[in-house]
C-alpha cells in the first residue's frame, strides 16, 4: 500500500505546533527538525508560557510542544490555562525534568503528553502525532513514575472494573471527550462522569492520564 512509503504516510494536511521554550537553540533545533520531515508545519514560537498562551489563542495549532521551567511564564500555569480557555491544541510538554513536582502537576493541569527532551527524533514526531489525535503520549520513565505514585496497599485490592468502565476507559485512552464517549455509549454525560469516578477509584488514580497509565501496566488496554 502506498501509506508504506514515508512521503505518502504524511497526513495531507500538516500537523501545525508551535513551540515554546525559553532557549533559542532549543527551539530552532525543534523548528529544523519538524521543517525537515513531511507531515508537520511549525506556526510559531514563544520564549515562555504567557507568550505561548497567547500564540496558541491567535496561532490555533493542533499541538503546542511546552518546556515547564521558563522565566516569564512557566508550562503547567501555561497549560492550565490553555485548559481553562477551551484550546482546541493539545499540550505536548517536553522537558528535562522528570521529578513528581514536575509531572503530575503538568498532567493534571491538561498535558495530553509527556516527553523528555532526550527523546529520540522518530519517538517525538511519533508522540506529536499521537497527541494530535489526542492519545496520550507519556515518556517510559514518566509512566512509570505515575504508575509508582497512584500504585500502593490501598489500590492494590482494589476490585476490578465493569465491562462498561472498561469500554470508558478504552475511550479514555483513544483522547475521546465526555460528550463523544457518552455518545458512542448512548449514555448521558453525567453517566459518563460516574464511571469515570468509580474506575479512577478501582484504579487509585485521580485523573484520565494516570487511569491509561495504570490501564496498560494492569493489562486493562492490552
Amino acid at each position: 500500500m502506498s501509506e508504506q512509503t514515508v512521503n505518502s504516510s504524511a497526513p495531507a494536511t500538516p500537523i501545525t505546533l508551535i513551540v515554546v521554550d525559553d532557549h533559542p537553540v532549543v527551539r530552532d533545533g525543534l523548528r529544523g527538525m519538524f521543517d525537515s520531515a513531511p507531515g508537520f508545519e511549525v506556526l510559531g514560537e514563544a520564549a515562555n508560557g504567557v507568550e505561548g498562551v497567547e500564540l496558541a489563542a491567535r496561532l490555533d495549532p493542533d499541538v503546542v510542544l511546552m518546556d515547564l521551567r521558563m522565566p516569564g511564564g512557566g508550562g503547567v500555569d501555561a497549560i492550565a490555562e490553555l485548559t481553562r480557555l477551551g484550546a482546541r491544541a493539545k499540550v505536548l510538554v517536553l522537558t528535562t525534568y522528570d521529578t513528581d513536582s514536575d509531572t503530575l502537576p503538568a498532567i493534571e493541569a491538561g498535558a495530553t503528553g509527556y516527553l523528555l527532551k532526550d527523546a529520540p527524533r522518530e519517538e517525538l514526531f511519533t508522540a506529536v502525532r499521537a497527541a494530535a489525535d489526542g492519545r496520550t503520549v507519556l515518556s517510559p520513565a514518566v509512566a512509570s513514575r505515575l504508575v509508582s505514585r497512584v500504585r500502593g496497599p490501598a489500590a492494590a485490592g482494589k476490585e476490578p472494573l465493569s465491562a462498561r468502565e472498561r469500554e470508558v476507559l478504552e475511550l479514555v485512552a483513544k483522547g475521546t471527550s465526555n460528550r463523544e464517549i457518552a455518545a458512542e455509549l448512548f449514555i448521558s454525560e453525567a453517566t459518563v462522569k460516574t464511571h469515570l469516578t468509580h474506575l479512577y477509584a478501582k484504579l487509585g488514580v485521580k485523573d484520565r492520564a494516570a487511569a491509561v497509565a495504570v490501564g496498560y501496566d494492569r493489562g486493562i488496554l492490552g
